[in-house]
């Protein structure tokens, strides 16, 4: 997930969490003032029924009169009135739907308030003379139901159009912000090894995204010096060390030329010219390998049916070591033509596969070498398995690296630079190798380069 929408989904959770905080805030201060406010006109009523009944007369009648003509009558609005002793004892009639527990809690703190669903109580100790009394009234409150029932569905559909609306606000919000970004990826995109003088646009200021381009600018000078200083060697080494190579190995095959050498100097002089020519193909290799790690020169990118660069591989490793038993099958091999072609240099592809097939032809005593072709997720897939000697479980996630030898090829002639090569051009290819290997049984690898469509 891109950071813009963890962002976007980060901003949408904290503003949901707000907003449901407030939201339960609202509604609990609307349920106690509503129901508070209830209790009030209730509480108001219980002494009005007080003074009417302990205080009879022209007062009472006034109170009466207050009570009928500005009070609203209650739905189902009750009255109960009890007397009670010295002892706190009180005698309820049947049929009262009223809790002891509540005439107790108005006895004990002489008012007290009580709620059953939507029956609202409240209670009161009124003293005259040497008597006590207690005052209940009791009413529904449909309209501060039904207020909350309305509150409580505006909130939700507030809560889910605030949600909605903070969304996408909050994505418009991570687009602005990470515009910068995205100009600083799609620029280092276009940034390669052909074209490494450029650089990215200083911003103004000091924060994130202008330190982040400082830092790109000097990543790429200390690239393009890098780059420059290798493409300098590898232009000035084929020149400067092939030079005397090819002088000791042309004066040593001079020497061998003539009649008058005894017998230990044709020996030096053959040592000096093999070792010369070994030596030659050590430079070779690592002028290679060092050329296909650096895209410095533009290559000549074209067109190849890899079945018939398979071909043209095994053909010359044939040519080179006659004894090598190399079997090409086909049968995996797509019927759509389209799905056999990549986009790469064939010089290099062709040198890579010929490396891996000419490793399996020698590491298994020319025994059988057997050459698939595929196409699988839109890469086209080459598998070389060889009955060789395999490779130890260990020294696998090491023969990539230039000059290593796994242990048990000490009896085979090599320097350790064809695999890294390999290597080096199927990832210029944007391809990867993958292995699998038995000691003593033999090794399987496979390329995967992208399909030519999809590269």
């Amino acid at each position: 997930m891109k950071i813009q929408s963890k962002i976007t989904l980060l901003f949408l959770l904290l503003s949901g969490v707000i907003l449901v905080l407030l939201n339960i805030t609202i509604f609990y201060l609307v349920y106690r003032f509503g129901f508070d406010d209830f209790f009030k006109r209730l509480e108001a009523r219980v002494n009005i029924s007080a003074e009417v009944r302990l205080f009879p007369g022209a007062k009472s009648q006034a109170y009466q009169e207050v009570r009928n003509r500005y009070l609203e009558k209650l739905e189902s609005e009750k009255e109960y009135f009890f007397s009670t002793d010295t002892l706190n004892k009180i005698n309820i009639n049947g049929g009262i739907n009223v809790k002891s527990s509540f005439i107790k809690n108005i006895l004990k703190d002489s008012a007290a308030r009580y709620k059953v669903d939507n029956i609202f109580y409240a209670g009161k100790v009124f003293t005259k003379g040497n008597s006590r009394y207690i005052v209940i009234v009791s009413a529904i409150d449909p309209s501060g139901f039904q207020e909350l029932k309305d509150l409580q569905r505006i909130l939700v559909y507030g809560f889910l159009a605030a949600m909605i609306l903070v969304y996408f606000v909050g994505k418009i919000f991570s687009f602005y912000t990470f515009q910068p970004v995205r100009r600083i990826i799609n620029n280092v995109k276009n940034i390669t090894a052909n074209n490494l003088h450029f650089r990215l646009d200083e911003l103004s200021g000091k924060d994130e995204i202008a330190e982040l381009s400082y830092t790109f600018n000097d990543m790429l000078n200390r690239l393009e010096t890098a780059f420059e200083t290798q493409n300098n060697f590898v232009s000035n080494a084929s020149h400067e060390l092939r030079t005397p190579l090819t002088i000791i190995s042309t004066e040593a095959e001079l020497a061998l030329s003539k009649t008058d050498a005894n017998p230990e100097q044709r020996q030096i002089f053959g040592t000096i010219y093999s070792e010369s020519e070994k030596l030659g193909q050590i430079l070779n290799s690592l002028l290679t390998l060092a050329q296909s790690g650096f895209d410095g020169k533009k290559q000549r990118w074209e067109s190849i049916r890899m079945d018939e660069l398979l071909m043209t591989a095994s053909e010359s490793i044939k040519r080179i070591n006659t004894d090598s038993n190399i079997q090409i099958d086909l049968e995996d091999m797509p019927t759509d033509e389209h799905l056999l072609y990549v986009s790469g240099n064939s010089n290099l592809l062709r040198l890579a596969v010929t490396n891996i097939i000419s490793n399996a032809c020698k590491y298994s005593d020319n025994r059988m070498v057997k050459i698939r072709l595929l196409a699988e997720n839109n890469k086209v897939i080459i598998s070389i398995t060889d009955q060789g000697i395999g490779i130890p479980e260990s020294e696998l996630q090491h023969i990539f690296e230039p000059f290593f030898r796994a242990s048990n090829t000490h009896s085979y002639e090599g320097h350790g630079v064809g695999l890294p090569l390999t290597l080096n051009i199927i990832r210029l290819h944007r391809g990867s190798i993958g292995i699998r290997s038995d000691v003593g049984k033999g090794t399987e690898i496979k390329v995967f380069l992208p399909l030519e469509a999809s590269a």
